[in-house]
């Protein structure tokens, strides 16, 4: 006869029937559970069993506070009460917050803790510059310190829930969320999501400076029709999933905690209500387990996209694609009930999408822990400052350098002219509800604070949209006294994000205007632009000498670009977005097809290169503008630094590479100039031929490097056949052996080290 033990049986059995339920319950990909996940899917069920259906439905409600409303409101309270909310968004005033989750705890039927969540994008009180500009940085190590830094401080406020990063895939910058994002390409979009959740999350969401991140906007936002916010995308299922869909599924590796749905419509689906992309893609494809929020009110704006006739069609589209809460419109919280009533859908699915919400509480330890405790010690803390003045100077993008204009010698007399030269507010750049102009150094004030520069002030225009000239002649005297005039321009950071669209891209108001007029006095003038998205710069980039793009930089923008401007640091962003030279020539981007007839360049014919009165023939004219030609203003990869690199020495083993080899691709890099620099070095490469047509170029690999005056430094890229993946016609990934050609590069135009490898 056999003994068991009862209690082991027992604890066999619970383990068991968790894996059987949740197998049921949701779509389930990961082939074991750890222990700590047991867990959690315990006592997660200790809660589901408790709760009533109204309780259930309460969880999918988001629901926030109007900032023009000061007191709380008892209904409010009273919703909290009763179960009916599961998270608040924009709850700022901390006493109103703590008073919320005490309900929750102490008066809910089973005192199911709140997430209190806000859009902490590129930083809290401490901010740090635009998300475009990160990328500009190609530094994975300080995006995830800035996001890490964003998490500490939003977290003494009792935020731990974060609506970022934002993964879209963004080839157009007339799109003002073009600024949110890391610009075109899908690799570089992936690298800073992983370092951003990294941050944000820390090592354990359940430490309490540790904030959830939402993977937003799942997917296809960024390919808004025409630029213009909210916008259709259409996007072929191979494009989807070779560069859309890319970020996303490195956030799900990177095991971020939520994802939210678009507001835009996918192929004539709308993200919120679109089962192939958040039940087939990325449930079961993915495994993902966290829950999928909505947008604000994106539910029931299906009815107004002609998917859904009323809120309830609404809501049953949306949450029979597992979309498991919906922001601030209510049309889960009116019409679940009915729908589970009518078998439109069943409480056993919406088991499913609470425990998906409940599993995310318990990793974030709110269960445990539901207080916070006020600290306002951390904020702006010397050491984070310290970090978002080291992100402003790499992300800072140095454009143009005639006659190596920049830096200036101390000894010059510098002329500070512009809308944007003492704009602390503006300089914080978009999606900054928290961030406090007070805080912010400003170029002025950095060269206020240091006493051995001589340098004059003058704005010239009152801000970026102001058509009046009326200030011109007091910036012309200005710049008269100045051996260097440094025209600080660009936009307002209103006229970036969400929203915020345009149509042309060139600086607006009478700063044009107003640097034709400074360049007849016949000075140097170096133009540093602050925006949310590249500025068309094709009537004034001929007057000046140097352009450098310092995205809105944060707090600490001033005194980055100080130094920047005097050489104390030299240069090293990289742009993440191809720059047009005119809106005209959008979407232009480097990771673009060959076409039947690509671009000769010695066979290129421009409009001024046809007689008058020419034969009508195609002959000679490719795939370009007339007007503009074929290339952008400067590419993506690009900028410039106060030194000379080259690469060198360029070797690659094994020679003749097989299918599932790890292939190694090394060079040298040398720093020939006299300045300390950092170098992006990038290695981009091409599928020569395939069953579907492939871009020109894709980024595989990219590493900064810091480089001392007449320096070298040997460095080393490492792929896989894996990385040459794509998705091809079949709806699945394959690799093709066949031609590729590899480059080691300083940018995507950078056509000099090329290798051509044969993999059988």
């Amino acid at each position: 006869m056999c003994f068991f033990d009862k209690r082991l049986l027992y604890k066999g059995l619970v383990v068991f029937l968790v894996v059987v339920l949740m197998s049921s319950c949701k779509d389930f990909s990961k082939s074991s559970l750890s222990g700590k996940e047991i867990r959690i899917e315990r006592k997660v069920d200790s809660v589901l069993q408790k709760m009533t259906l109204i309780e259930k439905i309460g969880q999918t409600a988001q629901r926030g506070k109007s900032s023009r409303v000061k007191e709380l409101p008892e209904h409010l309270k009273q919703a909290v009460r009763d179960g009916k909310v599961g998270s608040f968004l924009n709850i700022m005033n901390v006493e109103d917050a703590a008073e919320l989750q005490r309900i929750a705890i102490e008066e809910s039927p089973n005192g199911i803790p709140l997430i209190f969540a806000r859009d902490v994008i590129h930083g809290f009180k401490t901010i740090f510059p635009i998300p475009l500009g990160q990328a500009a940085t190609f530094n994975p190590h300080l995006v995830e310190r800035g996001a890490r830094i964003s998490a500490v401080e939003a977290s003494s406020k009792g935020i731990r829930w974060t609506f970022a990063p934002m993964l879209d895939i963004s080839r157009d910058p007339r799109w003002g969320r073009i600024a949110e994002s890391a610009g075109e390409d899908s690799y570089l979009t992936s690298e800073m999501g992983k370092a951003y959740i990294k941050g944000f999350q820390g090592d354990s969401l359940k430490e309490t400076t540790s904030i959830a991140a939402c993977a937003k906007h799942f997917a296809g936002y960024g390919a808004a029709e025409g630029g213009r916010d909210y916008n259709t995308a259409n996007i072929n299922e191979n494009l989807l999933h070779n560069e859309y869909l890319k970020p996303f599924k490195s956030a799900v590796e990177a095991n971020c905690a939520t994802f939210m749905a678009g507001f835009n419509e996918l192929n004539g689906v709308p993200v919120s209500g679109n089962s192939y992309l958040l039940k087939e893609v990325l449930r079961n494809d993915w495994g993902f387990d966290g829950f999928v929020v909505s947008d604000w009110n994106s539910v029931t704006e299906m009815i107004n996209h002609g998917f859904a006739k009323d809120k309830k069609e609404a809501a049953s589209k949306g949450i029979n694609a597992m979309l498991d809460m919906e922001m601030t419109s209510t049309a889960y919280e009116e019409h679940l009930e009915e729908l589970i009533e009518e078998g439109l859908f069943s409480e056993k699915k919406l088991n499913a999408i609470v425990r998906n919400i409940l599993r995310i509480k318990f990793e974030l330890g709110l269960f445990e822990n539901p207080y916070f405790e006020k600290d306002d010690a951390v904020l702006y803390a010397k050491s984070h400052l310290d970090a978002a003045k080291e992100a402003a100077v790499e992300s800072m993008v140095l454009l143009k350098n005639k006659e190596k204009r920049l830096p200036i010698s101390k000894k010059q007399k510098i002329a500070l002219i512009g809308p944007l030269v003492d704009a602390p507010h503006e300089q914080l750049g978009t999606w900054t509800f928290d961030g406090e102009k007070e805080h912010t150094i400003t170029p002025l004030q950095a060269f206020k604070e240091d006493k051995g520069l001589e340098w004059s002030y003058a704005k010239g225009v009152a801000y970026s949209r102001d058509k009046s000239k009326e200030k011109f002649n007091e910036a012309i005297r200005a710049a008269k006294s100045a051996d260097v005039i440094v025209f600080f321009g660009g936009e307002e950071a209103i006229l970036s994000g969400e929203a915020h669209s345009r149509a042309d891209l060139s600086l607006p108001g009478v700063q044009e205007e107003l640097l034709l007029e400074l360049s007849n006095l016949g000075k140097p003038i170096v133009l540093v632009v602050m925006a949310g998205r590249p500025i068309t710069l094709e009537r004034v980039l001929p007057k000046v000498d140097a352009v450098l793009m310092a995205w809105h930089p944060g707090t600490m923008g001033g005194v980055a670009l100080k130094s920047l401007l005097y050489g104390e640091v030299s240069p090293s962003g990289k742009l993440p977005i191809s720059w047009p030279k005119k809106a005209g020539q959008i979407p232009i981007y480097y990771n673009h097809k060959n076409t039947g007839r690509p671009v000769i360049p010695e066979k290129y014919v421009g409009i001024d290169d046809i007689p008058v009165g020419a034969w009508q023939s195609s002959l000679g004219n490719t795939s370009h503008y007339l007007d503009a030609g074929y290339l952008p203003q400067w590419p993506f990869g690009y900028g410039l630094s106060y030194s000379e690199t080259m690469i060198s020495e360029v070797q690659w083993t094994p020679i003749q590479p097989k299918e599932g080899d790890q292939i190694s691709i090394s060079f040298t890099v040398s720093n020939v100039g006299k300045y300390p620099i950092k170098e992006t070095i990038q290695l981009y490469f091409r599928d020569v031929s395939a069953s579907i047509t492939r871009p020109v170029k894709e980024l595989l690999r990219f590493e900064k490097i810091r480089l001392d005056a007449n320096e070298r430094k040997r460095v080393n890229f490492t792929f896989s056949t894996e990385d040459l993946k794509f998705y091809n016609s079949t709806k699945g990934w394959s690799f093709e052996p066949g031609d590729f050609v590899f480059w080691v590069a300083k940018h995507a135009q950078d056509d000099i080290n090329k290798i051509n490898l044969t993999i059988e």
